[in-house]
């Protein structure tokens, strides 16, 4: 199941409803650990990542596994897969409002490889889009975190688009 949301406490409502004791959760932008608080409220595995120089001290203070790197890079995904091929619940929140783009290409990238079951994005450009739909044509629904399109395609090749925000992966 994707979810997706704008208000920071309809976020972290959402989810406290999907996580389970025994989950594997990978946390994106996850900032100095507020939401993560949340999330540890159940007995997890969690995964933190988040570039900003305030994360490292707070999020030292949390029982997780926190890495201090940029989501958007394909070697912080590299370096995530290393740890844990498969998530139960990817949360997303890449400046909450701000470049529903990027937020989409990381959600697509990080869960086309991880295939988590509960998906959860918070994100006003993206949730201002799906607002003002007016038609679909096509009846595409993916049931699990991420889109049944790529289901089976492993971690995905580099983004042509990509090459604006991020450096090919070495091989």
């Amino acid at each position: 199941m994707i979810k997706l949301c704008y208000d920071v406490n309809d976020y972290r409502r959402q989810i406290r409803e999907v996580i389970n004791d025994g989950d594997s959760v990978i946390e994106l932008g996850c900032h100095t650990g507020n939401t993560s608080i949340v999330i540890l409220e159940n007995d997890v595995r969690l995964i933190a990542i988040d570039n900003s120089p305030e994360a490292g001290e707070e999020m030292d203070k949390l029982d997780l596994t926190f890495i201090n790197a940029d989501v958007r890079l394909h070697d912080t995904l590299s370096d995530v897969f290393k740890i844990i091929q498969k998530c139960d619940v990817l949360a997303i929140d890449l400046g909450g409002g701000y470049h529903p783009d990027t937020v989409f290409k990381v959600f697509y990238i990080w869960s086309s490889t991880f295939k988590p079951k509960h998906t959860i994005i918070r994100n006003r450009g993206l949730v201002e889009f799906y607002n003002s739909i007016s038609e679909v044509n096509g009846d595409y629904k993916s049931q699990e975190g991420f889109l049944d399109s790529y289901k089976d395609s492993g971690i995905p090749p580099q983004i042509k688009e990509f090459d604006l925000w991020t450096p090919m992966p070495k091989k």
